[in-house]
């Protein structure tokens, strides 16, 4: 008797396909979206995940029948961007929300997705990463009080974990390495504390790493191998996903806002070597691959089997994001240009 696989979807060719395929919403977005019941702001909507994950809320509540609008909030600093999004029916509103008197004109909501943090070029500009981690999130709350808010944060509040122990859970109490780990669990804290004393739901969404062709750890490895440069592995392994099943899981666990302020870990579901990730991409690139340093026996992990409970597993198998973004970065696709710099383990970015 034959077993019957499943065909794999073809890799996007360019960056339209690209960006549809992020964009679009997998089973569940719109019925919950649309059960808040008006409109949706995402704050910091101009970064790496937000324009494809606001198209995706926009494309979901369309589907689903609803009229809610949806709200994207950004400095702005890519202008294209913003044309994009409202060449495609989203509100756009420019921004600093670091500045207290820019509340006043953000629009109401129904709920609320926060995205707006600081972790590259951290390190010598320590008063800046503090000042938006976790003293914008004050404002934030405070101008959203009572509406149920995702909270953007980092697997990296958690400690390094042995590699036999399968990551942390949300169970695990954090242990932040580094300036940049401790400011997002302060932003976690300042939220919980806006929840706490005004009642807002909220929900702490602790992701590590959202990957597409353009950007992450397995596009930084690939970029690594096309350049001829060795790949560290003093980072043994690392939990990856595709970025599609992120936006996607953030949406709906909007939902699951409270004013307890829980916390659901967002990832893939394997601990994969970093060196593993590496011969996969050489293989298909058709590239030696160098390796330089020696493998820890611990590293910073997550076990996201809530979010799967919840949710259900990633749309896209991590292999077959492999071989997408070697081939991407074989052929010379176009970079975001920020490194992950997953591989640092003194926790300086």
């Amino acid at each position: 008797m034959l077993m019957q696989t499943t065909a794999r979807p073809p890799a996007p060719a360019d960056e339209k396909q690209l960006e549809d395929l992020l964009s679009a919403p997998l089973d569940g977005v719109g019925t919950d979206l649309a059960a808040l019941g008006g409109d949706v702001v995402l704050l910091g909507a101009g970064g790496k995940i937000g324009p494809t994950m606001t198209v995706m809320a926009k494309r979901a509540l369309e589907a689903a029948g609803s009229s809610a609008t949806v709200h994207a909030v950004s400095r702005w600093s890519e202008k294209d961007t913003r044309e994009s999004l409202e060449q495609q029916g989203i509100r756009t509103h420019s921004a600093e929300l670091g500045d207290p008197s820019a509340y006043a004109g953000l629009p109401d909501a129904a709920g609320v997705f926060y995205l707006a943090a600081m972790k590259f070029g951290t390190t010598g500009a320590e008063h800046r990463m503090w000042w938006t981690n976790a003293a914008v999130p004050a404002l934030v709350a405070s101008r959203y009080r009572g509406v149920p808010t995702v909270v953007y944060s980092s697997g990296n509040v958690y400690p390094f974990t042995p590699l036999a122990h399968g990551g942390c859970t949300e169970q695990d109490a954090p242990g932040p390495l580094g300036e940049y780990a401790q400011s997002c669990l302060a932003r976690e804290r300042v939220f919980a504390g806006a929840s706490e004393q005004w009642g807002t739901p909220s929900l702490m969404f602790r992701l590590n790493y959202a990957c597409e062709l353009r950007y992450g750890v397995i596009a930084d490895i690939a970029a690594r191998i096309a350049d001829g440069r060795p790949v560290d592995v003093t980072m043994p392994a690392v939990n990856v996903v595709w970025q599609r099943d992120v936006s996607a899981w953030a949406l709906r666990s909007v939902l699951l806002a409270d004013p307890s302020a829980p916390v659901l870990n967002a990832t893939g579901p394997e601990t994969i070597p970093v060196r593993r990730i590496a011969s996969l991409l050489g293989a298909a690139m058709g590239r030696e691959v160098e390796f330089t340093g020696t493998e820890a026996s611990d590293a910073l992990l997550n076990d996201a089997g809530d979010c799967f409970a919840r949710f259900g597993y990633p749309s896209l198998a991590a292999r077959t994001l492999i071989e997408w973004t070697a081939r991407w970065v074989g052929a010379g696709g176009r970079q975001l240009g920020k490194a992950t710099k997953f591989e640092q383990r003194q926790g300086r970015y």
